[in-house]
């Protein structure tokens, strides 16, 4: 018997297939509303973000610097401006390839394979988006080579920029400084916002102790570019409204320096190893900062090659090495009227009192004998006549009844053995030996930390372990000129506000004076250092001749080298010049009212201090007291003084060379 077999259910298939329908009905209306939800939030809701992210793929932000600020000196003569040149920037979220771009540049010849290291390492410091310098002041060919090939760098561009600029080179650059590329330690210490748009920041001198000032703020502008990056006026039909912030300029700041003494003062040490200070007694202002040799700054500005900068640091002349601040020298007899003065303030010797100088010193308990530089002695002398002529064995007697302690405790307060403070980094403070510092400076050997008396005596004529720089030089025999009134040297006196042209002028720091139980003791050290130029017996006598002012000062001489009592003392001539005693020479003016104090130090001299020194010191002088006119009438008749001593003492001359005139100076 057959039965029927049931081979479909449609029933249960037609609700299954609705139950499928439905629910893809449902999971597409889902869809279509996610859709149409997040279509909503990024047209309506997002819109206006969106619109803003979107520009970002058309719209570049280029970073504007800030115009750095002017060095003026203390009459507004321009001593650092800045000046329009052409840089390369190199934006890295633009270039496809870092490496690769930037071997291209080095072998156009823009910079050398050996930065490439470098200038990779600043532009992955900065932001992707930023455009960053690769290199600085572009020469014209620069320019043309790059130009020619501009299409196989994209991100790269030419930009023109403001950058720093020394109108007088060399001159003042110790005191003014230099900017150079941003280091790793710089970046540490300075707000890295400021600085887009540029790589560099003052390095030293003014330009490093007043880089806040100077700076100023960055600023920035939007700029509408292709797909390739580069600038256009519009996409399309479509045309951006560009932002931009305008950069504020640093400061300008007025120096106290005399451009017009500098550059006398600098000119009248050409071709040595040298350092002149010159400040103004009165409130610490530095009137003349020289250190020679120099160099140009101009060069850092634009980034220097390797081997510029290694022949600058190789040089044995040392360019950079600021001798004004961080030279230290044995400041030899210029110190003598200070130990006078501690003398008197002890009362070991009365100002009258004399000493009886045969050219040769010696006492039991002070190890060898030594001589006078002037070997027939001096003969009888007070306190005066010993600092006028500059007597060692008044110095050397005085130092052992006074002991090298209180020789110390005195000098201290004019300010030696510790920075001047002066407004600028990187200076030292020289060496004010005692018993004490001896132990500091010898505590891991006890036997060298021993003070010997005969120690004492080579500290009693500025010799020995007494050290100090030029500028503490200055700054005490300015502390003389102003008897006993101290000020800290500075080289800014003024800031004026790039935004409001205000000029604030800045107030002089006064430090702690000198003390004296006697006032009179001013009189002796200033009266003999008046003698020094004046007196028949000066050592400097020939540095006042035909001064319509009246000057007071004292030269010295550093020994590079000891000679034995029994062995002879040769000529600068006759030694290596590297063994040529140090010449020194200080001064202020005019004594009845002092306005300048000047020390002049120079290293291996041909002569002595007076003979070498003085008269550098006497037309720094000049210069700074007279008129033009005044000093270039003086400078012409010291020229022709100078020209009939030379042809008088010629050995071609028709008569014999005549001896030294009567006011030719002597001894150091």
């Amino acid at each position: 018997m057959s039965r029927s077999v049931r081979i479909k259910d449609h029933q249960h298939e037609q609700q299954l297939f609705e139950r499928r329908a439905l629910a893809a009905a449902i999971i597409m209306t889902l869809g279509i509303l996610a859709i149409v939800g997040r279509l909503v939030w990024l047209q309506v809701v997002k819109y206006d973000y969106y619109v803003q992210e979107s520009q970002g793929n058309r719209i570049k932000i280029e970073p504007i610097p800030p115009n750095r600020g002017l060095i003026l000196d203390r009459n507004g003569y321009p001593l650092a401006t800045n000046a329009p040149s052409y840089q390369l920037e190199l934006t890295r979220e633009q270039v496809p390839d870092l490496d690769r771009t930037l071997v291209k540049l080095a072998e156009l010849g823009l910079f050398t394979k050996d930065d490439i290291a470098a200038i990779k390492k600043d532009i992955r410091s900065r932001r992707s988006f930023e455009a960053v310098p690769v290199k600085l002041q572009l020469t014209e060919k620069e320019l043309a080579r790059f130009a020619a090939r501009r299409h196989d760098f994209p991100g790269v561009e030419i930009v023109p920029r403001m950058t720093r600029f020394y109108p007088l080179g060399s001159s003042s650059v110790h005191a003014i400084g230099y900017v150079g590329a941003i280091s790793e330690d710089d970046k540490k210490i300075l707000n890295m916002e400021n600085y887009a748009g540029t790589t560099l920041t003052g390095k030293t001198g003014v330009e490093r102790a007043y880089e806040s000032e100077l700076q100023g703020s960055a600023g920035f502008q939007q700029l509408l570019v292709n797909a390739q990056g580069r600038r256009v006026d519009r996409v399309g039909r479509t045309t951006a409204d560009l932002v931009r912030k305008e950069p504020i300029a640093g400061n300008d700041l007025f120096l106290t320096i005399d451009h017009r003494v500098q550059q006398i003062a600098e000119e009248s040490l050409r071709g040595q190893r040298a350092s002149a200070i010159a400040l103004d007694p009165s409130n610490g202002d530095v009137i003349a900062y020289v250190s020679t040799p120099a160099f140009d700054p101009n060069p850092f500005a634009r980034g220097l090659s390797r081997a510029e900068y290694i022949a600058l640091t190789e040089d044995p002349n040392r360019p950079m090495y600021d001798r004004a601040i961080r030279g230290v020298y044995p400041p030899g007899s210029t110190v003598k009227p200070l130990f006078a003065m501690a003398a008197l303030e002890y009362g070991v010797i009365a100002p009258t009192e004399t000493r009886f100088c045969r050219g040769v010193w010696s006492s039991p308990g002070y190890g060898r004998a030594r001589r006078d530089w002037e070997p027939r002695g001096h003969g009888f002398v007070d306190m005066r006549k010993a600092i006028a002529t500059s007597c060692d064995v008044y110095f050397y007697d005085i130092a052992r009844l006074m002991g090298i302690d209180r020789m110390a405790a005195f000098l201290g307060q004019f300010g030696l053995g510790q920075p001047t403070g002066i407004d600028i980094p990187g200076e030292r403070s020289g060496i004010l030996p005692s018993t004490e510092w001896k132990k500091r400076a010898y505590q891991t050997n006890k036997a060298l930390a021993v003070w010997f008396p005969g120690d004492t005596i080579s500290v009693g004529i500025g010799q020995g372990q007494m050290q100090m720089t030029p500028m503490q030089l200055a700054h005490a025999i300015g502390t003389v000129a102003a008897r006993g009134q101290r000020y800290q040297p500075r080289l800014v006196r003024a800031i004026r506000n790039v935004r409001t042209a205000e000029v604030k002028e800045l107030a002089p720091k006064e430090l702690a004076s000198v003390k004296t139980a006697d006032p009179g003791a001013w009189d002796v050290a200033m009266g003999g250092m008046f003698d020094v130029v004046n007196a028949p017996y000066g050592t400097a006598r020939a540095a006042a001749v035909g001064a319509p002012y009246k000057l007071a000062g004292k030269s010295g001489t550093a020994q590079v080298f000891t000679v034995a009592i029994t062995e002879r003392v040769r000529k600068a001539g006759e030694l290596a010049e590297h063994l040529r005693d140090h010449a020194l020479f200080v001064a202020f003016a005019p004594v009845e009212a002092p306005k300048i104090a000047v020390a002049v130090i120079v290293e291996n001299a041909p002569r002595g201090g007076s003979a070498f020194a003085a008269p550098i010191v006497r037309c720094i002088l000049d210069s700074y007291l007279l008129t033009p006119e005044e000093f270039a009438a003086q400078e012409a008749r010291r020229a022709a003084e100078e020209a009939r001593r030379n042809r008088a003492a010629s050995p071609t001359a028709a008569t014999p060379a005549q001896p030294a005139p009567a006011s030719e100076p002597r001894g150091d």
